[in-house]
């Protein structure tokens, strides 16, 4: 089990991807809740116009180590430490095999997967020193194969899985480890979807959802309900049924 967290006065929480999305909603709605903020993203003018009042805007890519630990040095040195690191950092591009972009593929899982253990690396000398948690957000997408996603789905399922590895190594240790699969969220990147999104739900309903998960204590926080048990179930099917079931829903 994870540590459950109720209270947010107070706390040191650090957003990587707070720029826009389920990233700033967070930002928004841990503000509120009184938490100490340092929020980093590439765009450093997206996270000022946020406007949250007295958090710590540190502009960094996520998929460049040493720009992450010099964001990392100011924090420490602004807040002392951290108490919670949320990895929301993404990017989506649909992509069939056959307009496959090898180039392309690689750098959205840089950005989806290397750049969450980027942070990771970072940051686990504070995890292991002061056993605070980290929280990657990742996507139902990587629970298994699915029509349009040669590179979005691979770097969410290699992302839970270490989430996984990550959960076996620091739970013992009292350090809490979490992974996010929300389903479809209007952000940006689901703007770019050709087909009907179902259980679609706002970012800023995502972030409640988010916090919501964090007073359980359990390792995944999944959300809507209604959609991911659905994704949940298909997963457990055999390879033949499985496929046979997502390509008559999706048409893929």
């Amino acid at each position: 089990m994870n540590p459950k967290i109720t209270e947010w006065q107070g706390k040191r929480v650090w957003l990587v991807g707070a720029s826009s999305g389920i990233g700033a909603a967070l930002a928004r709605e841990l503000a509120g809740r009184g938490a100490r903020l340092a929020l980093s993203g590439r765009d450093g003018d997206k996270l000022k116009a946020l406007e949250i009042a007295n958090a710590l805007v540190l502009p960094c890519d996520a998929t460049d180590t040493a720009s992450l630990a010099a964001a990392h040095q100011l924090l420490v040195a602004a807040l002392g430490g951290l108490d919670l690191v949320l990895y929301l950092a993404g990017d989506y591009v649909p992509m069939r095999a056959e307009d496959f972009d090898l180039e392309l593929a690689e750098k959205v899982i840089a950005v989806n997967f290397t750049g969450a253990m980027r942070l990771a690396a970072t940051v686990l000398p504070d995890l292991l020193g002061a056993g605070c948690g980290i929280a990657f957000c990742a996507s139902v997408a990587g629970y298994r194969g699915l029509p349009k996603a040669l590179a979005y789905g691979p770097g969410k399922a290699a992302l839970i899985h270490f989430a996984e590895c990550l959960h076996l190594e620091l739970a013992p240790k009292g350090i809490g480890v979490w992974v996010i699969n929300p389903g479809f969220v209007a952000t940006r990147l689901t703007a770019k979807n050709d087909f009907s999104m179902p259980a679609l739900l706002t970012p800023e309903q995502a972030a409640i959802a988010t916090l919501d998960g964090f007073t359980r204590g359990k390792f995944e926080i999944h959300y809507p309900k209604r959609f991911t048990r659905v994704m949940k179930l298909l997963a457990l099917l055999p390879y033949a049924w499985y496929f046979t079931l997502v390509r008559r829903f999706t048409g893929g």
